[in-house]
C-alpha cells in the first residue's frame, strides 16, 4: 500500500508539473512572444482554458499528501511555509490577471493585468524551485545548491512554456509568437542544462542535499541531462515538446524517490478510505486530460471568455 501511495503521488505531482508548466512557463513567456497587444491576446486565449484543468491535479496530489503522508506533509508546511504563501500569492495573482484581463476593455487595465499575469508565472516558478531544494535539502537554506536549484526549476518552467507556445500560437495570420516561442527553447535548454549541472556540483558542497538515494539520483540526473542536451541541438524545437515534459517531470520526481522526508506508516483504513475515493477518479482524469490537451495543442482562437 505504502509503495502503491508513493506512485500516486508522484503521478499527480509530476502530471501536475508538466501539465502547469505549459501555462505558467507561457505566463513567463509573455513579453517575449506577445510583443503586440493582438499577440499578447492570443498568448492568454492559449494560456486559458489549460490552467484551469492543470490545477486540479495540484489538488489531487495535496489531497493525497494530506490524507496518506500526514508525517509528510506537516515537515513541508513547517519548513516551507514561507515559500508556500509566496506560491499562493503568485498563484492568486496570476490568474487574477487571467480572470480580470478582459473584464474592462481600456488598454491600461489589459496592461495592469498582462502585469500581473507575467508577475504571478515568474513568482509560482520561482516558487515551486525553492520548494524542490528545500525538500532535497531538508529545508530552507541559503546555499549555493538551493540558488542553483531554484534557477534550474525556473528554467524548466520556461522551457516547457516555450514548448507549448511553439504549438499552441501558431495562426495564419500572427505566427510570429510560435516563432518566437520556438526559437526560445534552445537557449532555455542549454540555459537549463549549464543550471542543472551547477546543481549537481553544488550538490557536494554544504548546504547540499540530505538524502540517501544515490544510485536513483543519478538516474535522474542522466535523464535531465540527456532531455536538455536533446533539445539544445539543431532539431531542439521539434523535440521541446516532449523533451521539455520529461525535464520538468525530473524535479518531481526527486522529490519523491530522492528527498529524505518523514514518512509514516499509512493506516489501513486511511489508506483504504483514501484510494476508495481517488482511484475511481484517476483514469477519469487521465483520459479527460489527454483530450484536453489534444484539442488545446491547436492554434489558441481569438475571441474567449478571458482574451
Amino acid at each position: 500500500m505504502d509503495v502503491l501511495s508513493s506512485a500516486l503521488l508522484a503521478l499527480f505531482l509530476v502530471g501536475y508539473l508538466v501539465l502547469a508548466g505549459s501555462d505558467v512557463g507561457l505566463s513567463m513567456l509573455m513579453p517575449v512572444v506577445g510583443r503586440a497587444p493582438g499577440q499578447r491576446r492570443r498568448v492568454v486565449a492559449a494560456i486559458a482554458p489549460y490552467f484551469l484543468a492543470s490545477e486540479v491535479w495540484l489538488v489531487a496530489a495535496v489531497g493525497v499528501l494530506a490524507g496518506l503522508f500526514p508525517a509528510t506533509e506537516h515537515h513541508v508546511v513547517a519548513e516551507l511555509w514561507p515559500v508556500l504563501v509566496a506560491l499562493l500569492a503568485g498563484w492568486l495573482v496570476r490568474d487574477a490577471g487571467l480572470w480580470s484581463r478582459a473584464r474592462v476593455d481600456r488598454p491600461d487595465w489589459r496592461a495592469v493585468c498582462d502585469g500581473a499575469i507575467v508577475a504571478g508565472g515568474w513568482t509560482v516558478a520561482l516558487a515551486w524551485g525553492l520548494i524542490v531544494a528545500g525538500l532535497l535539502t531538508g529545508g530552507p537554506a541559503a546555499s549555493p545548491f538551493t540558488v542553483a536549484c531554484a534557477a534550474a526549476v525556473v528554467c524548466l518552467f520556461a522551457l516547457r512554456g516555450a514548448a507549448f507556445g511553439a504549438e499552441r500560437l501558431v495562426g495564419a495570420d500572427e505566427c510570429d509568437s510560435a516563432d518566437a516561442a520556438a526559437r526560445a527553447t534552445r537557449p532555455l535548454a542549454r540555459a537549463g542544462l549549464g543550471l542543472a549541472v551547477a546543481a549537481a556540483a553544488a550538490a557536494f558542497l554544504p548546504g547540499g542535499p540530505t538524502g540517501g538515494a544515490a544510485v536513483v539520483s543519478l538516474v535522474l540526473a542522466a535523464v535531465l541531462v540527456g532531455a536538455l542536451a536533446a533539445t539544445s541541438g539543431l532539431t531542439g524545437p521539434m523535440l521541446s515538446r516532449h523533451t521539455s515534459a520529461v525535464a520538468i517531470a525530473v524535479p518531481g520526481l526527486f522529490v519523491v524517490l530522492a528527498a529524505d522526508l518523514p514518512v509514516a506508516a499509512i493506516p489501513a483504513t486511511t489508506g483504504a478510505f483514501v484510494w476508495a475515493t481517488l482511484a475511481p477518479m484517476v483514469p477519469v482524469m487521465v483520459i479527460g486530460q489527454v483530450w484536453l490537451y489534444r484539442m488545446t495543442r491547436q492554434p489558441a482562437p481569438e475571441p474567449t471568455f478571458f482574451a
